[in-house]
């Protein structure tokens, strides 16, 4: 049986020797694990904590393969990293397939084995799975849905929760943003830029947990995904009521990103990031915080970009390099859809 040279058909959703045949020949022999093998209704899973931590996600991009990553290693990030940032230890993950007739199995392998990869990069286990073929027309290509659980320490359970933001709490980011969602915009429209813009997508819980062990005083961890940057900025001011500030010239903009942006009426501070995580710590403890997260290779381009303030409670603020000022609000409407 040639995969590569076959395409997707409905019987190989239809529960019967085609299924087994791919389910053999392509997912378990890129996922395979003692628990996955055991090809149960449902995974039995050994876990050992005060708190799990469990999310699920979606993943309808295009297109499929852009510049820095795919659809397969994507789903792995974008679930891996909801984990990290609750402060958990992902552990786990089911990944299921929703395929259109006519699908390339050569293309859907490539998609399968970079998930596989990123999976063994970040240290998760596919326990479970499904895979569904659906007439073609009914789907666009791929779509994948992942779930995740982890597990959380008492001492971190409370990172994702901005109960102890205070007045003079520095904000930082692990490096550029807005390269993700420019990525997929040039590869989906094939703008002829000179300057080629790679996805940021990647697993962030190695950096993250090395953060965790090593600074006592993160107070709040979020991933700037869809919205970007500015939307967890916001969400940050509205939950806490305390007002933000942003220094326009500290933020890490490529200039890849920065001309792409200009060109097209973006601003970076809403396009979606999927290797970043925005932290809030202590003044006290930011440069030590800082340093933590240069020494890892996802952190090299950290830098502070703002503070919490006590001025325009709720809302988030630039402070532009004129020395002007101007509010930075949620995204309104969805310049860019399908961008995870």
């Amino acid at each position: 049986m040639n995969l590569k040279s076959e395409k997707i058909l409905l019987s190989h959703g239809n529960g019967g020797r085609m299924m087994h045949n791919l389910i053999e020949n392509l997912f378990l022999k890129h996922f395979g694990n003692e628990i996955l093998e055991e090809q149960t209704d449902a995974a039995i899973l050994p876990v050992d904590a005060p708190f799990l931590a469990f999310t699920t996600d979606s993943f309808v991009i295009d297109p499929l393969f852009f510049p820095g990553g795919n659809i397969g290693k994507l789903a792995v990030c974008g679930t891996v990293n909801d984990l990290a940032v609750s402060g958990a230890v992902p552990l786990y993950l089911s990944v299921s397939f929703i395929i259109e007739e006519g699908f390339p199995i050569g293309e859907l392998e490539l998609i399968v084995k970079s998930l596989a990869d990123e999976a063994r990069y970040a240290g998760v286990k596919i326990v479970t799975g499904d895979t569904k073929v659906v007439n073609k027309g009914k789907c666009d290509k791929l779509f994948i849905n992942t779930a995740g659980i982890g597990t959380v320490r008492k001492e971190d359970q409370l990172v994702a929760k901005a109960q102890n933001i205070q007045p003079g709490d520095v904000i930082i980011i692990n490096g550029t943003i807005g390269d993700h969602g420019m990525a997929v915009m040039s590869a989906r429209e094939s703008f002829n830029f000179k300057s080629t813009i790679s996805s940021d997508c990647a697993s962030l819980n190695h950096l993250i947990r090395s953060m965790l062990d090593q600074s006592g005083e993160i107070k709040f961890m979020r991933d700037p995904t869809r919205g970007g940057v500015a939307t967890v900025l916001n969400e940050l001011a509205a939950k806490t009521t305390l007002g933000i500030e942003v220094n326009e010239q500290d933020l890490p903009v490529s200039k890849g990103v920065s001309a792409m942006c200009e060109i097209l009426g973006f601003d970076p501070l809403h396009i979606a990031n999927e290797g970043k995580v925005l932290v809030v710590t202590s003044e006290a403890e930011s440069l030590h915080l800082l340093n933590i997260m240069k020494s890892h290779p996802l952190g090299k381009e950290s830098a502070i970009i703002g503070h919490v303030v006590t001025d325009h409670p709720g809302k988030v603020v630039l402070k532009t390099g004129t020395g002007g000022k101007r509010i930075i609000d949620m995204l309104t409407g969805d310049p860019l859809p399908r961008i995870c």
